[in-house]
């Protein structure tokens, strides 16, 4: 892992920037805003554009970047909302949801599912009541097992953004780079190959939806599709391999909550194996207010240790972001080039 400290001057530099977008825009859902985050994003320091292009361009094997040094105003983001769709006169934290969304574009672009979070780009993880016990970000009561993000999915993202608000309990994020797994030629062979199925995780299916959200007559029904297809990804998951690209120094899409157990003795021997190495190699990383967190989504996996809410607006409160290097490629899944959204 490697981090990159803010100063006070590139704090403050980083400020003006934010102030001038926070004056022309509400919200980061903005489209005009997501149109205008790139551009804008090469206004942030030049030192820390630099260590995100590196990260982006040479792919280290650490896969995971942390920028630290923002100062979070504890009175001014408010208590942590008991519901990430439930935003009180209280909460404000469009300072950091901008600067998310404007380290992320260093990276690539931002997007959402139309079927996590109502569709939006800039998301909430903090604990919700009923979903203790649920294999999700909004749980806190089950350990949210080590996994690739979404990876059930064709389009996921490549990266991972993760920004702490407060961890006043210091929860620590699961993380192993793959890259960090001892695996034989033999071990990478058969990873390699189709034998592998991933169903969607609980975060895309309806019930967790709570989307109170306005939308077209066109929106709804591209939503109630997107709720057919993960159905069928669900009933009908295609085979996949886990390790995938240069396999001297492979990419990883697995996600063993939500995957089968092979029924070929071989692929399942091995599938066994590698979740024991990477058992081996999980590291805990707390994050503190202020932190920025980068994680490579080809290179890693990562998770949550559980922990007791109190559901008092002091629980553990993150902002989640995904990050795709090129929109072409989910070009069917959006309503435009520069939508943002996954249907």
């Amino acid at each position: 892992m490697s981090k990159i400290r803010m100063t006070e001057a590139e704090v403050e530099e980083t400020r003006a920037v934010i102030s001038e977008l926070a004056g022309r825009y509400a919200s980061v859902e903005d489209q005009d805003f997501l149109d205008e985050a790139n551009v804008m994003a090469h206004e942030l320091p030049r030192r820390i554009r630099r260590e995100l292009r590196n990260f982006r361009l040479f792919e280290p094997e650490g896969a995971m970047v942390v920028v630290r040094g923002w100062p979070v105003d504890e009175g001014k983001i408010g208590p942590t909302p008991p519901h990430w769709n439930d935003h009180g006169e209280d909460n404000d934290t469009l300072s950091e949801d901008i600067l998310l969304v404007l380290l992320s574009s260093l990276l690539g672009e931002p997007i959402g599912w139309s079927t996590q979070q109502g569709g939006r780009i800039v998301h909430d993880l903090l604990p919700i009541k009923g979903h203790e016990n649920e294999q999700v970000g909004t749980g806190s009561g089950q350990l949210i097992t080590w996994h690739v993000e979404d990876a059930f999915h064709p389009y996921r993202g490549d990266y991972l953004g993760m920004m702490c608000l407060r961890n006043p309990d210091q929860i620590p994020t699961t993380f192993a780079p793959i890259s960090s797994v001892p695996l034989t030629d033999e071990e990478v062979e058969v990873l390699s190959r189709p034998l592998y199925v991933i169903r969607p995780d609980n975060s895309h299916l309806p019930k967790n939806a709570d989307d109170t959200n306005e939308r077209t007559p066109e929106e709804a029904a591209l939503v109630a599709k997107s709720f057919e297809k993960i159905e069928r990804m669900c009933t009908s998951p295609e085979p996949i391999s886990i390790l995938f690209g240069d396999l001297k120094a492979p990419y990883v899409r697995m996600d063993p909550y939500f995957m089968e157990t092979p029924e070929d003795p071989v692929a399942r021997d091995t599938f066994e194996t590698l979740q024991s190495k990477v058992d081996e190699v999980l590291e805990d990383r707390a994050l503190e207010p202020g932190d920025i967190c980068f994680i490579d989504n080809f290179q890693s996996v990562h998770g949550r240790k559980p922990f007791k809410a109190r559901f008092d607006g002091s629980d553990r409160w993150m902002k989640r972001i995904n990050v795709a290097r090129d929109l072409r490629k989910s070009r069917e899944s959006r309503l435009s080039a520069s939508a943002r959204v996954v249907y």
